[in-house]
Protein backbone atom coordinates (compact mmCIF):
# COMPACT_ATOMS: atom_id res chain seq x y z
CA UNK A 1 0.00 0.00 0.00
CA UNK A 2 2.99 2.32 -0.27
CA UNK A 3 2.39 5.20 -2.62
CA UNK A 4 4.56 4.30 -5.61
CA UNK A 5 4.67 7.83 -6.96
CA UNK A 6 5.78 9.35 -3.70
CA UNK A 7 8.82 9.13 -1.49
CA UNK A 8 8.63 6.51 1.32
CA UNK A 9 6.43 7.56 4.19
CA UNK A 10 8.49 9.68 6.54
CA UNK A 11 7.33 7.84 9.61
CA UNK A 12 8.91 4.66 8.20
CA UNK A 13 12.31 6.33 8.01
CA UNK A 14 12.08 8.45 11.11
CA UNK A 15 15.79 8.85 11.86
CA UNK A 16 17.20 7.69 15.13
CA UNK A 17 20.14 9.78 16.24
CA UNK A 18 23.19 8.62 14.29
CA UNK A 19 25.09 7.67 17.43
CA UNK A 20 22.06 5.85 18.87
CA UNK A 21 22.54 3.08 16.38
CA UNK A 22 26.15 2.79 17.52
CA UNK A 23 24.73 2.11 21.01
CA UNK A 24 27.24 4.14 23.01
CA UNK A 25 29.26 5.92 20.43
CA UNK A 26 28.76 9.63 20.99
CA UNK A 27 28.07 11.72 24.01
CA UNK A 28 26.24 14.97 24.47
CA UNK A 29 27.41 18.23 25.88
CA UNK A 30 29.69 18.03 28.90
CA UNK A 31 28.68 21.52 29.99
CA UNK A 32 26.07 21.66 32.69
CA UNK A 33 23.41 24.34 32.39
CA UNK A 34 23.59 26.08 35.78
CA UNK A 35 19.90 26.96 35.55
CA UNK A 36 18.80 23.39 34.93
CA UNK A 37 18.51 21.96 38.42
CA UNK A 38 20.58 19.59 40.51
CA UNK A 39 22.99 16.98 39.21
CA UNK A 40 21.36 13.79 37.90
CA UNK A 41 21.03 10.75 40.15
CA UNK A 42 23.90 8.29 40.37
CA UNK A 43 21.82 5.42 38.91
CA UNK A 44 21.58 6.86 35.41
CA UNK A 45 25.05 8.40 35.64
CA UNK A 46 26.49 4.90 35.91
CA UNK A 47 25.71 4.36 32.21
CA UNK A 48 28.43 5.09 29.65
CA UNK A 49 28.13 8.42 27.83
CA UNK A 50 26.11 8.37 24.63
CA UNK A 51 23.34 5.96 23.68
CA UNK A 52 22.96 2.67 25.53
CA UNK A 53 20.78 -0.28 24.49
CA UNK A 54 18.47 -1.93 27.02
CA UNK A 55 16.91 -5.32 26.17
CA UNK A 56 14.16 -5.98 28.74
CA UNK A 57 13.06 -9.43 27.55
CA UNK A 58 10.15 -10.94 29.47
CA UNK A 59 6.78 -10.40 27.79
CA UNK A 60 8.01 -7.57 25.57
CA UNK A 61 7.89 -8.23 21.83
CA UNK A 62 7.55 -6.69 18.42
CA UNK A 63 4.60 -7.33 16.11
CA UNK A 64 5.85 -10.62 14.63
CA UNK A 65 7.82 -11.94 17.60
CA UNK A 66 11.10 -10.08 17.13
CA UNK A 67 12.76 -8.80 20.32
CA UNK A 68 12.01 -5.36 21.69
CA UNK A 69 14.68 -3.00 23.00
CA UNK A 70 14.96 0.65 23.89
CA UNK A 71 17.72 3.24 24.19
CA UNK A 72 18.94 5.49 27.00
CA UNK A 73 21.30 8.45 26.87
CA UNK A 74 22.39 9.91 30.22
CA UNK A 75 22.45 13.70 30.47
CA UNK A 76 24.12 16.13 32.81
CA UNK A 77 21.08 17.68 34.51
CA UNK A 78 18.20 16.21 36.50
CA UNK A 79 15.71 16.49 33.65
CA UNK A 80 14.29 13.71 31.51
CA UNK A 81 12.99 13.24 27.97
CA UNK A 82 10.72 10.23 27.41
CA UNK A 83 10.28 9.89 23.66
CA UNK A 84 8.01 7.52 21.74
CA UNK A 85 9.04 6.62 18.22
CA UNK A 86 6.59 6.86 15.33
CA UNK A 87 6.06 4.24 12.66
CA UNK A 88 2.54 3.96 11.23
CA UNK A 89 -0.16 1.55 12.40
CA UNK A 90 -2.20 -1.46 11.30
CA UNK A 91 -5.75 -2.45 12.20
CA UNK A 92 -7.17 -4.91 9.62
CA UNK A 93 -6.12 -7.53 7.07
CA UNK A 94 -5.29 -4.95 4.42
CA UNK A 95 -3.03 -2.82 6.62
CA UNK A 96 -1.42 -5.61 8.68
CA UNK A 97 -0.61 -8.07 5.89
CA UNK A 98 1.65 -5.80 3.81
CA UNK A 99 4.88 -6.41 5.70
CA UNK A 100 6.60 -3.20 6.66
CA UNK A 101 4.69 -0.98 4.25
CA UNK A 102 2.34 0.76 6.67
CA UNK A 103 3.92 0.23 10.07
CA UNK A 104 7.31 -0.37 11.65
CA UNK A 105 7.54 -4.10 12.44
CA UNK A 106 10.84 -4.35 14.28
CA UNK A 107 13.32 -2.29 16.24
CA UNK A 108 15.59 -1.90 13.28
CA UNK A 109 19.06 -0.62 12.61
CA UNK A 110 18.37 -0.28 8.92
CA UNK A 111 20.50 2.46 7.33
CA UNK A 112 17.28 4.21 6.27
CA UNK A 113 16.73 5.35 9.84
CA UNK A 114 20.19 6.93 10.15
CA UNK A 115 20.50 10.64 9.55
CA UNK A 116 23.67 10.66 7.45
CA UNK A 117 24.21 14.36 8.07
CA UNK A 118 24.72 13.75 11.79
CA UNK A 119 22.47 14.51 14.71
CA UNK A 120 19.89 17.26 14.19
CA UNK A 121 16.77 18.55 15.87
CA UNK A 122 16.53 17.63 19.55
CA UNK A 123 19.41 15.15 19.09
CA UNK A 124 21.91 17.94 18.37
CA UNK A 125 23.51 18.21 21.80
CA UNK A 126 26.02 20.79 20.63
CA UNK A 127 23.45 23.36 19.54
CA UNK A 128 23.08 26.07 22.21
CA UNK A 129 19.52 26.73 21.01
CA UNK A 130 18.46 23.17 21.92
CA UNK A 131 16.43 23.44 25.15
CA UNK A 132 16.99 19.70 25.77
CA UNK A 133 20.70 19.38 24.98
CA UNK A 134 21.71 18.32 28.53
CA UNK A 135 18.63 16.26 29.51
CA UNK A 136 18.56 12.50 30.04
CA UNK A 137 16.85 10.86 27.07
CA UNK A 138 14.90 7.58 27.03
CA UNK A 139 13.92 6.61 23.48
CA UNK A 140 11.15 3.99 23.23
CA UNK A 141 11.02 2.37 19.77
CA UNK A 142 7.81 1.25 18.14
CA UNK A 143 7.17 -2.07 16.41
CA UNK A 144 3.62 -3.14 17.31
CA UNK A 145 1.27 -1.17 15.02
CA UNK A 146 -0.92 0.06 17.91
CA UNK A 147 0.34 3.62 18.66
CA UNK A 148 2.01 2.32 21.86
CA UNK A 149 -1.40 1.53 23.41
CA UNK A 150 -2.13 -2.13 22.64
CA UNK A 151 -2.12 -5.37 24.59
CA UNK A 152 -3.55 -8.01 22.28
CA UNK A 153 -2.64 -10.71 19.78
CA UNK A 154 -4.97 -10.26 16.82
CA UNK A 155 -5.43 -12.45 13.75
CA UNK A 156 -6.49 -10.72 10.56
CA UNK A 157 -7.77 -12.52 7.47
CA UNK A 158 -8.58 -16.19 7.05
CA UNK A 159 -6.94 -19.40 5.94
CA UNK A 160 -3.52 -19.23 4.32
CA UNK A 161 -3.72 -15.44 4.11
CA UNK A 162 -4.31 -14.97 7.85
CA UNK A 163 -1.72 -12.92 9.72
CA UNK A 164 -1.23 -12.61 13.48
CA UNK A 165 0.05 -9.35 14.96
CA UNK A 166 1.28 -8.95 18.51
CA UNK A 167 -0.14 -5.56 19.42
CA UNK A 168 1.93 -5.32 22.61
CA UNK A 169 2.87 -1.64 22.62
CA UNK A 170 1.60 -1.07 26.15
CA UNK A 171 3.57 -4.07 27.43
CA UNK A 172 6.76 -2.67 25.89
CA UNK A 173 6.17 0.81 27.27
CA UNK A 174 5.53 -0.50 30.78
CA UNK A 175 8.86 -2.34 30.68
CA UNK A 176 10.71 0.80 29.62
CA UNK A 177 8.96 2.95 32.22
CA UNK A 178 9.76 0.43 34.94
CA UNK A 179 13.44 0.98 34.15
CA UNK A 180 12.92 4.75 34.17
CA UNK A 181 11.18 4.68 37.55
CA UNK A 182 14.02 2.67 39.07
CA UNK A 183 16.91 4.60 37.55
CA UNK A 184 15.61 8.17 37.49
CA UNK A 185 13.98 8.43 40.92
CA UNK A 186 13.23 12.15 41.19
CA UNK A 187 13.62 14.21 37.99
CA UNK A 188 12.92 17.91 38.24
CA UNK A 189 11.24 18.11 34.82
CA UNK A 190 9.96 15.53 32.32
CA UNK A 191 9.35 16.20 28.62
CA UNK A 192 7.09 13.50 27.15
CA UNK A 193 7.09 13.54 23.37
CA UNK A 194 6.91 11.53 20.18
CA UNK A 195 6.44 11.81 16.44
CA UNK A 196 3.49 10.41 14.47
CA UNK A 197 2.31 7.22 16.25
CA UNK A 198 4.63 8.28 19.06
CA UNK A 199 2.59 11.45 19.47
CA UNK A 200 -0.34 9.33 20.67
CA UNK A 201 2.00 7.43 22.96
CA UNK A 202 3.12 10.73 24.43
CA UNK A 203 -0.32 11.92 25.53
CA UNK A 204 -1.54 8.57 26.87
CA UNK A 205 1.60 7.76 28.87
CA UNK A 206 2.15 11.33 30.08
CA UNK A 207 -0.59 10.68 32.64
CA UNK A 208 1.27 7.62 33.95
CA UNK A 209 4.50 9.59 34.28
CA UNK A 210 2.73 12.45 36.02
CA UNK A 211 1.01 10.07 38.43
CA UNK A 212 4.30 8.36 39.32
CA UNK A 213 6.44 11.50 39.59
CA UNK A 214 4.15 13.59 41.76
CA UNK A 215 6.77 16.27 42.45
CA UNK A 216 8.02 16.70 38.88
CA UNK A 217 6.90 19.24 36.31
CA UNK A 218 5.59 17.31 33.30
CA UNK A 219 5.39 18.71 29.77
CA UNK A 220 3.79 16.79 26.89
CA UNK A 221 4.45 17.59 23.20
CA UNK A 222 2.76 15.56 20.46
CA UNK A 223 4.62 15.93 17.16
CA UNK A 224 2.34 15.39 14.15
CA UNK A 225 -0.39 13.31 15.75
CA UNK A 226 -3.71 15.16 15.63
CA UNK A 227 -5.85 12.03 15.96
CA UNK A 228 -8.22 12.72 13.08
CA UNK A 229 -9.96 9.37 12.56
CA UNK A 230 -13.13 8.24 10.85
CA UNK A 231 -16.12 6.90 12.75
CA UNK A 232 -15.69 3.55 11.01
CA UNK A 233 -12.15 3.20 12.32
CA UNK A 234 -13.23 4.19 15.82
CA UNK A 235 -16.03 1.63 15.93
CA UNK A 236 -14.64 -1.30 13.93
CA UNK A 237 -10.84 -1.23 13.97
CA UNK A 238 -9.48 0.53 17.04
CA UNK A 239 -10.81 -2.16 19.46
CA UNK A 240 -8.57 -4.82 17.88
CA UNK A 241 -5.61 -3.32 19.76
CA UNK A 242 -7.32 -3.74 23.17
CA UNK A 243 -5.77 -0.51 24.46
CA UNK A 244 -7.58 -0.52 27.80
CA UNK A 245 -4.39 -1.49 29.64
CA UNK A 246 -2.82 1.86 28.74
CA UNK A 247 -5.71 3.95 30.03
CA UNK A 248 -5.20 6.14 33.12
CA UNK A 249 -8.03 4.34 34.90
CA UNK A 250 -7.40 6.07 38.23
CA UNK A 251 -8.82 9.31 36.84
CA UNK A 252 -12.38 9.76 38.03
CA UNK A 253 -15.12 10.19 35.44
CA UNK A 254 -13.04 8.59 32.73
CA UNK A 255 -15.10 7.05 29.91
CA UNK A 256 -12.99 4.31 28.30
CA UNK A 257 -15.29 4.17 25.30
CA UNK A 258 -14.37 7.73 24.35
CA UNK A 259 -10.62 7.87 24.97
CA UNK A 260 -9.64 7.19 21.36
CA UNK A 261 -11.00 10.64 20.61
CA UNK A 262 -8.01 12.85 21.31
CA UNK A 263 -10.04 15.85 22.42
CA UNK A 264 -11.51 13.64 25.18
CA UNK A 265 -8.12 12.22 26.14
CA UNK A 266 -6.49 15.65 26.36
CA UNK A 267 -9.40 17.04 28.33
CA UNK A 268 -9.43 14.08 30.72
CA UNK A 269 -5.72 14.24 31.47
CA UNK A 270 -5.42 18.02 31.38
CA UNK A 271 -8.25 18.66 33.78
CA UNK A 272 -7.09 15.95 36.20
CA UNK A 273 -3.56 17.40 36.22
CA UNK A 274 -3.98 21.16 35.80
CA UNK A 275 -0.28 21.69 36.56
CA UNK A 276 0.76 19.74 33.46
CA UNK A 277 1.38 21.49 30.16
CA UNK A 278 -0.03 19.64 27.15
CA UNK A 279 0.68 20.54 23.54
CA UNK A 280 0.55 19.54 19.87
CA UNK A 281 2.54 20.39 16.75
CA UNK A 282 1.12 19.90 13.26
CA UNK A 283 1.67 21.26 9.79
CA UNK A 284 -1.37 22.59 7.98
CA UNK A 285 -1.56 19.77 5.40
CA UNK A 286 0.55 16.98 6.93
CA UNK A 287 0.99 14.52 4.05
CA UNK A 288 1.24 11.38 6.16
CA UNK A 289 -1.64 12.17 8.49
CA UNK A 290 -3.70 12.91 5.38
CA UNK A 291 -2.61 9.56 3.86
CA UNK A 292 -3.81 7.60 6.89
CA UNK A 293 -7.02 9.63 7.09
CA UNK A 294 -7.76 8.58 3.52
CA UNK A 295 -6.81 4.95 4.31
CA UNK A 296 -9.47 5.00 7.04
CA UNK A 297 -12.07 6.20 4.57
CA UNK A 298 -11.67 9.93 5.13
CA UNK A 299 -11.65 12.73 2.57
CA UNK A 300 -9.19 15.21 1.11
CA UNK A 301 -6.26 17.12 2.57
CA UNK A 302 -8.57 20.08 3.04
CA UNK A 303 -11.03 17.86 4.92
CA UNK A 304 -8.29 16.59 7.20
CA UNK A 305 -6.94 20.10 7.81
CA UNK A 306 -10.37 21.45 8.71
CA UNK A 307 -11.01 18.52 11.07
CA UNK A 308 -7.56 18.96 12.65
CA UNK A 309 -8.22 22.65 13.33
CA UNK A 310 -11.65 21.86 14.77
CA UNK A 311 -10.10 19.25 17.09
CA UNK A 312 -7.47 21.74 18.28
CA UNK A 313 -10.23 24.26 18.96
CA UNK A 314 -12.17 21.69 20.99
CA UNK A 315 -9.15 20.79 23.10
CA UNK A 316 -8.27 24.44 23.74
CA UNK A 317 -11.85 25.24 24.74
CA UNK A 318 -11.96 22.45 27.34
CA UNK A 319 -8.34 22.23 28.50
CA UNK A 320 -6.79 25.47 29.78
CA UNK A 321 -3.32 23.91 30.12
CA UNK A 322 -3.16 22.94 26.42
CA UNK A 323 -1.60 24.94 23.60
CA UNK A 324 -0.75 24.19 19.98
CA UNK A 325 1.67 25.12 17.24
CA UNK A 326 0.42 24.95 13.64
CA UNK A 327 3.15 25.41 11.03
CA UNK A 328 2.82 25.92 7.29
CA UNK A 329 3.36 23.17 4.75
CA UNK A 330 2.85 19.41 4.63
CA UNK A 331 5.93 17.95 6.33
CA UNK A 332 5.41 15.14 8.81
CA UNK A 333 7.30 15.34 12.12
CA UNK A 334 9.69 18.07 13.24
CA UNK A 335 11.62 16.71 16.24
CA UNK A 336 14.47 15.21 14.20
CA UNK A 337 14.67 17.81 11.44
CA UNK A 338 17.15 20.68 11.11
CA UNK A 339 13.99 22.78 10.63
CA UNK A 340 13.32 22.24 14.35
CA UNK A 341 15.45 25.38 14.79
CA UNK A 342 14.10 27.45 11.90
CA UNK A 343 10.40 26.75 11.37
CA UNK A 344 8.30 29.78 12.27
CA UNK A 345 4.59 30.43 12.57
CA UNK A 346 2.70 33.42 13.88
CA UNK A 347 5.99 35.28 14.29
CA UNK A 348 7.42 32.67 16.72
CA UNK A 349 10.09 30.06 16.03
CA UNK A 350 9.11 26.61 17.27
CA UNK A 351 12.35 26.16 19.24
CA UNK A 352 11.64 29.40 21.13
CA UNK A 353 8.05 28.30 21.73
CA UNK A 354 9.25 25.00 23.23
CA UNK A 355 11.84 26.77 25.34
CA UNK A 356 9.01 28.87 26.77
CA UNK A 357 6.92 25.72 27.32
CA UNK A 358 9.50 24.01 29.53
CA UNK A 359 11.35 26.97 31.04
CA UNK A 360 9.03 29.98 31.21
CA UNK A 361 5.36 30.89 31.12
CA UNK A 362 3.08 28.62 29.07
CA UNK A 363 3.14 29.94 25.50
CA UNK A 364 -0.10 30.83 23.71
CA UNK A 365 -1.11 28.83 20.68
CA UNK A 366 0.21 30.00 17.33
CA UNK A 367 -1.06 29.11 13.86
CA UNK A 368 -0.45 29.96 10.24
CA UNK A 369 -3.42 31.41 8.43
CA UNK A 370 -4.60 31.55 4.84
CA UNK A 371 -1.95 31.62 2.13
CA UNK A 372 0.80 31.53 4.79
CA UNK A 373 -0.12 27.88 5.40
CA UNK A 374 0.78 26.83 1.87
CA UNK A 375 -1.29 24.65 -0.39
CA UNK A 376 -2.38 21.02 0.12
CA UNK A 377 -0.35 18.38 -1.72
Amino acid sequence: MRRKDRKPLLFLRFPLPLCLLAVAGCGGSDVKDPSAGAAPPAAILSLPPGWNTVEPGGETTCSRGDPFKYFVRPGTVNRLIVEFRGGGACWNAATCSVAGSLFQETVTEDPMVVNQQGASGIYDHENPDNPFRDWHHVYIPYCTGDIHWGDNVATYGEGSSAVSIQHKGAVNVRAALAWVYENVPAPEKIFVTGCSAGAYGSIMWSAHLREHYKEASVYQFADSGAGIITETFFEDSFPSWKPEGAYPTWIGGLDPAELARLDVLYRTIGNHYPDMRLSQFNTAYDEDQVFFFKAMGGGSAQDWSAAMRASIDQIEASTPNFSSYLAPGSDHCILWRPAFYTVESGGKRLVQWLDDLVNREPPPSVACEGDACGAPQ
